[in-house]
């Protein structure tokens, strides 16, 4: 979508008798229907100061400009436009406009560059960066600009900026990204006129910006062919067994859907480790390998951006991040605008989306609403916060709304925790999730840990660690996470003074799952849910406690800072029955969460020293064989004598 759209001749007298901005007003109001008139007045010294640059006569009259062209499946606008021909090719000159006066260099950050917006200073992407990558997400992903070969140049204005010597924004820190998208400054004027004439020599016969904006959505054949070499051979990756049966049936599903043009919805249930993420990222990858516009959604960011991460290899940040998408992205979608769309940790779901959950109507509804086929990977015992709405009721009810053929599956293999169908059924049972066929803990074929000291199972998990950097420490969101703090990995989040303990949480802006140097910061549920690890060390923090033979639960216990409970206190006040076992459900399925990230291990430490010997008891009991580990442990009841 384009606001505005005119030739270089008309663009300039919008400008000069003062119209442009009421004409963007009226565009944004009649596309958009949500802007201020003070909002786009903000653009008019940017847009003024463009119309200087394109009066110059060598710039064809007939060459095209656009202002704020929303790129496709994203966020980001493109604040302006010049399309025309070099005398032999089609280009396009992307301009990203800065009104920015001052600019910080950060250390040891790629492409991030400090600056004051909104009275503070903020590290924000570096405007060659930033036009560079709308340039690549374009090229990426639109198939007029790929199959007419049209070139897109990017550079960055920032014309209230002066240079000074050993000027940060230039900074040989930057240079890559320079080198991509030149960036121009307050008196630069004609340098950024020459960069445009040496692509735009001739008008905009072909009518490129219509091209753009009018282009299907379809990931280049260069990414495609670059992912499905980083999925190959990649051990991560590989299914076996019941994941390979509903990935095939998922994967032609998929297919038929698109080509009979036939909505359809799947559901597949799975328990922690039955694969279900290492099904979506094949459906992903080898359905955009089909010329599908496919996405990878999920409500966390940290299990799309350990996947992205884990995929990207050579792929720059922004050519497969646009892949992976959040709940919230699909408010304004049109009906059937993508192919297919996987959605990863469906449980996790909420009703609304934006920062203040003021937006859209019912995720579900939206996804459902916005793919041809859409994929859910549920598993509803890992519902955490009052907001988790995904169900399978819920799926079923929008399916039907929209005439959708729905399909169910459900994974009962599971592959983590060494693949211990009796762990899942022990931990459940020990937490009084549930009661299990393994109320006597039989078959615990499980390395499971009970650490007096929390520093002990800290040093263990980092000795285990050293092997293949695949340990991590997690806790319950029992200690706040300070806003000014999430930054500083010196500033120690959780302590325990009876053991001189302290720790930090993760840090806000790292990959905090796959990062080497986060092994001594902790997870919590919102970045670890969805991930798996080979060993976890769990610090049950005191929300979770042992009294008069009963675990129980204190959501008061909970910090201020974890949203999962956001309203509890309210709904307390109307109905503290229902408030409470609510609050129970999810502090138990939360640690249940947090206890089957292992594959190979886990090792816990609780702030109540009676749940601690509980699960110790509770431990010493267990009776250790593997021969029936692949059965379901709810059939063993029937022979619990013959094990006594």
């Amino acid at each position: 979508m384009i606001i505005y759209e005119a030739t270089k001749t008309e663009f300039i007298s919008d400008v000069t008798n003062e119209l442009l901005v009421e004409r963007l007003y009226n565009s944004y109001q009649e596309k958009i229907g949500r802007t201020s008139k003070s909002e786009i007045l903000s653009w008019e010294n940017s847009l003024q100061r463009m119309s200087n640059v394109m009066q110059d006569r060598d710039i064809p009259k007939d060459s095209s400009v656009a202002i704020e062209f929303n790129i496709p499946n994203t966020s980001k606008r493109v604040d302006f436009l010049v399309a025309g021909n070099n005398g032999s090719k089609d280009h396009v000159v992307i301009v990203e406009l800065k009104q920015w006066s001052e600019v910080e260099k950060v250390e040891g950050k790629d492409a991030l560059i400090d600056t004051y917006l909104g009275g503070g200073k903020r590290s924000v992407t570096h405007p060659s960066y930033q036009a560079w990558s709308y340039a690549a997400l374009i090229e990426g992903f639109n198939e007029n600009v790929q199959e007419q070969h049209i070139t897109l140049n990017p550079c960055a204005y920032l014309h209230n900026y002066r240079k000074i010597i050993d000027d940060p924004l230039t900074d040989a820190h930057y240079e890559e990204h320079l080198a991509k998208a030149p960036v121009f400054t307050k008196g630069e004027i004609q340098k950024l006129r020459n960069f445009i004439k040496k692509y735009i020599r001739k008008g905009d016969e072909k009518q490129l910006i219509y091209q753009i904006e009018h282009g299907r959505i379809r990931p280049s054949k260069s990414l495609q062919d670059s992912l499905s070499s980083m999925l190959e051979g990649n051990e991560e990756f590989l299914m076996i067994d019941e994941q390979k049966v509903f990935y095939e049936q998922a994967y032609h599903l998929a297919l038929d859907a698109v080509k009979e043009d036939k909505k359809q919805v799947m559901v597949i249930e799975g328990g922690p480790g039955t694969g279900k993420s290492v099904m979506a990222v094949h459906l992903l990858v080898n359905l955009i390998n089909q010329d599908l516009m496919t996405l990878y959604v999920s409500k966390n960011s940290a299990p799309r951006d350990v996947y992205a991460s884990k995929l990207k290899g050579t792929l720059k940040k922004t050519e497969i991040d646009n892949l992976f998408k959040g709940s919230g992205s699909f408010t304004n979608s049109d009906l059937n605008e993508f192919d297919v769309i996987v959605v990863d940790e469906a449980h996790r779901l909420n009703e609304k989306s934006g920062f203040y959950g003021n937006q859209g109507e019912n995720q579900v509804k939206e996804l459902i609403q916005a793919s041809k086929f859409t994929l859910f990977f549920i598993d509803e015992k890992q519902r955490v916060t009052l907001k988790d709405i995904g169900s399978m009721d819920l799926i079923k009810k929008y399916a039907e709304e929209f005439d959708a053929e729905l399909i169910t599956g459900k994974l009962m293999s599971q592959f983590r925790c060494d693949g211990s169908d009796a762990y899942i059924a022990w931990l459940e049972d020990v937490l009084q999730i549930r009661e299990t066929a393994n109320t006597h803990d039989y078959g615990v074929d499980y390395d499971f840990q009970v650490f007096d000291n929390p520093h002990r199972m800290l040093e263990k998990i980092e000795e285990l660690n050293k092997v293949n950097n695949k340990s991590r420490m997690l806790a319950g969101y029992c200690w706040e996470w300070p806003t000014k703090e999430r930054r500083n990995t010196d500033f120690k989040d959780i302590t325990i003074p009876e053991h001189d303990f302290e720790i930090s949480w993760n840090l806000q802006d790292s990959i905090w799952a796959i990062d080497q140097n986060s092994v001594s910061e902790a997870g919590c549920i919102h970045t670890a849910q969805g991930l798996e690890f080979d060993y976890v060390g769990v610090i049950i923090g005191p929300d979770l406690y042992y009294e008069d033979g009963y675990v129980k639960t204190d959501y008061t216990k909970r910090a201020r800072s974890d949203q999962s409970l956001k309203g509890i206190k309210k709904m307390a006040k109307e109905d503290p029955v229902k408030a409470q076992t609510i609050a129970d459900e999810i502090i138990r399925n939360t640690y249940r969460t947090l206890m089957t990230r292992g594959q190979k291990g886990c090792f816990i430490y609780c702030v109540d020293p009676e749940l601690n010997e509980y699960f110790k008891s509770r431990l010493k009991n267990t009776v250790l064989y593997n021969d029936l580990s692949p059965r379901s442990f709810d059939k063993v009841a029937e022979d619990r004598e013959e094990y006594k």
